[in-house]
């Protein structure tokens, strides 16, 4: 009974603050374009401050960890290349690059961020493990939607390049770069400055999930609902059960295995509805997978979360 309640008060706050977002959305207290704007600062600005927030304070030689790191981006390659393996199998080959997307692209850095934080109060080592699979993620979306796009078209290089672009002035990979370089030289902090920036990181998590609650369409999650919950399964069991114990056999554990667990195990980001819409697709495919994902995640995460505090590794 400890050990569920501890993983209940590590869950439970996080889907309460995205009911309460889909709840201000109903009752119109939100707005989509404020749900927008929302997503929008919290993604350029409060995540990015507060991945900087807990690099800068840290000694970031004693922190970093490559074996760490070259895991999550090994494990990443590894989903990636199963989801577009499975994504042959579809008879409809339309859905293929929305399949493969939606299958293993997590809300890790929003999700990984705000579980940790909520477990152990700090980032932990997300910052390292959205090292190793973020910009995995996005290249790899590129690549997935330009080839396996209905039409078959060429990959448009002038893409190609727009991404690398973005990654490289990605709001989070920055934040976690300043703070990296902020940590290697030991650059101190004026307490204004300090109580500014904690402020300002204090907005991620709340706000992140409220505008993720609130984006929720749940008549969408019943649109090509089979091929939707084959991506699903994928997303929140598979990647886990094959990947988890691999972790654990390795040595990973506590604030670690955990943001393993959220990169394999967390609901599909939003950004694959947006990006596939972009590139061609049909995107109802990723819609339904993002909403099956989000809802059921309450449930998988908390007992994966479980299963990993009974064996003392969290």
């Amino acid at each position: 009974m400890e050990n569920l309640i501890f993983c209940l008060n590590a869950t439970v706050p996080i889907f309460i603050l995205m009911i309460l977002g889909f709840f201000f959305m109903k009752i119109g207290i939100f707005t989509e374009s404020f749900t927008k704007t929302m997503n929008s600062f919290v993604f350029k600005v409060a995540l990015p401050v507060l991945v900087f927030q807990d690099l800068s304070q840290e000694d970031f030689v004693a922190v970093w960890d490559g074996k760490y790191v070259l895991f999550c981006f090994l494990v990443t390659l590894l989903s990636i290349t199963l989801a577009i393996g499975t994504s042959f199998l579809l008879k409809d080959r339309s859905m293929q690059g929305e399949f493969a997307q939606s299958a293993y692209r997590s809300s890790a850095a929003l999700l990984g961020i705000g579980f940790i934080q909520n477990i152990y109060g700090t980032s932990g080592m997300a910052p390292l493990m959205i090292i190793g699979t973020v910009p995995l993620y996005n290249v790899m979306a590129v690549l997935i939607l330009s080839f396996l796009k209905p039409g078959r078209g060429k990959l448009d290089k002038k893409l190609l390049l727009n991404t690398l672009k973005g990654i490289v002035t990605n709001p989070i990979i920055l934040g976690i770069a300043i703070g990296m370089v902020w940590s290697l030289l030991k650059i101190p902090q004026p307490l204004i400055m300090e109580k500014t920036v904690k402020y300002v990181a204090n907005l991620a998590t709340p706000l992140g999930l409220m505008a993720l609650g609130a984006s929720f369409d749940y008549k969408k999650a019943f649109h090509a609902w089979k091929p939707a919950l084959c991506a699903s399964g994928m997303k929140l069991l598979l990647f886990c059960m094959l990947f988890l114990p691999l972790a654990v056999r390795i040595g990973f554990a506590h604030d670690k295995l955990v943001a393993i667990l959220v990169m394999l195990g967390s609901p599909t980001t939003v950004s694959c509805f947006v990006m596939a819409k972009n590139m061609g697709h049909e995107g109802t495919l990723s819609s339904s997978t993002i909403m099956i994902t989000t809802f059921f995640s309450a449930f998988t995460l908390t007992i994966w979360l479980y299963v990993l505090r009974v064996l003392g590794l969290v």
